[in-house]
């Protein structure tokens, strides 16, 4: 990383050029990093894309001091429910059953690809980040957030101890329990509760998942293991009005160093 402390702007992407410049993160995390893939990744260009890509929403943290053409350093995408009625689903839909969050008759915004450059991680990144996403769900009235988060690897039996904590200890309510599809449905409850090594268990799940766990989030009903990106996905639902008013505020809270658009 840059020796200078970072300036921080964040935002939507407003041109191809921006759009290309989150893409060209994402590959550089979830294909170069973790061995993703899918068929429409540009190996040639280094960009990591798909068909949802002209229908998100994509939030952008930009580290100003760094080179021109080098400043994005975090990528959120964004899709509200209009989004999904032009491309035709939810991007979650190919791997979960969402029909509950859907007779909810509540606003729903879809999360997905959230990626730091490796220099931002276990920083204030992720806090400028998502400061500017608690803006934005607050200026839209969005009342359910949910989207695909993922473990590395596609060896169901070596995660089973933290997909069985999330199983036990954080499976949504009814009313928001989605649930994995098949053919990559794979169960969560491997291991019955009372044999889990519960600190053990947690400190395998990824830091994402387990900030979404303590602002109020829950987990569908089973995973969903996909081999193209080399993931084991969960689908993190977070109801907006169990959020911790205390927590809400640390997330809304602004900075000097950040601007939103």
């Amino acid at each position: 990383m840059s020796r200078e402390v970072p300036q921080f702007e964040v935002g939507l992407a407003r041109s191809e050029t921006e759009l290309h410049a989150a893409q060209r993160l994402r590959y550089e995390v979830f294909v170069a990093e973790l061995g993703g893939g899918g068929p429409m990744v540009d190996h040639d260009a280094r960009l990591e894309r798909d068909r949802f890509d002209p229908f998100f929403e994509h939030l952008i943290l930009r580290d100003l001091t760094r080179p021109e053409g080098a400043q994005v350093v975090g990528v959120y995408r964004l899709l509200d429910e209009a989004g999904a009625t032009r491309a035709g689903q939810f991007y979650s839909e190919d791997e979960y059953n969402l029909a509950p969050l859907r007779r909810s008759g509540r606003r729903l915004l879809e999360l997905g690809r959230s990626c730091l450059h490796r220099d931002y991680r276990g920083g204030g990144a992720m806090h400028v980040m998502w400061s500017a996403l608690a803006d934005h769900i607050s200026a839209r009235g969005i009342e359910i957030l949910f989207g695909v988060a993922s473990f590395h690897g596609t060896d169901v039996q070596a995660l089973a101890q933290p997909l069985s904590l999330l199983h036990h200890r954080h499976l949504a309510p009814p009313g928001l329990r989605v649930r994995a599809r098949p053919p990559g449905a794979a169960a969560m409850d491997l291991i019955p509760e009372g044999q889990l090594d519960r600190r053990a268990a947690m400190l395998t799940v990824p830091a994402l998942i387990k900030a979404y766990l303590r602002l109020g989030g829950c987990v569908g009903d089973g995973a969903f293991v996909d081999r193209d990106f080399n993931t084991t996905d969960v689908c993190l639902v977070l109801d907006m009005a169990r959020v911790d008013p205390a927590r809400r505020a640390f997330y809304q809270r602004g900075s000097d160093k950040r601007s939103a658009g």
